[in-house]
């Protein structure tokens, strides 16, 4: 697998904007199994008193919220994506990003980065950040 540097992404000061402005995340890819990184992080977030929409092919409930299959099924705002997916799964998730029309920032976790994808999801509106981890922004910003 060959590793990409960022060439779209948001400064700090933009992060911190981000966590001061929304208020429901989905978690593409939040694993139920409280050892993996997108669990831990999730629980770190709805702990700091974000809402977290899990999404993930198995399981009911993750964090004690309801699990959806696709970021199509929500059926209500999502203000961001959080995504713990392998970065050849970004350009289908900035396309449902799109089509779902609410989602403001497109966020791919740490070691996550897809060039193509994120200036997609930018050319949207969207803001975007790649290869940032959003548990260590959140305790470092807020």
């Amino acid at each position: 697998m060959e590793c990409e540097f960022p060439t779209v992404n948001s400064n700090r000061e933009e992060m911190k904007e981000i966590f001061e402005s929304i208020q429901t995340i989905a978690v593409l890819g939040l694993s139920p199994d409280p050892t993996k990184a997108s669990h831990r992080v999730a629980k770190y977030l709805q702990e700091a008193g974000y809402r977290i929409v899990p999404v993930y092919p198995k399981e009911e409930t993750i964090l004690g919220e309801k699990v959806y299959r696709s970021l199509a099924e929500i059926p209500f705002e999502v203000d961001m994506v959080d995504i713990f997916r392998k970065p050849a799964a970004f350009d289908a998730i900035a396309d449902a990003c799109i089509q779902r029309g609410d989602v403001k920032v497109f966020w791919g976790q740490l070691g996550l980065v897809n060039n193509d994808a994120a200036q997609k999801a930018q050319d949207a509106g969207m803001k975007v950040v790649q290869n940032f981890c959003t548990m260590v922004e959140h305790r470092s910003l807020m």
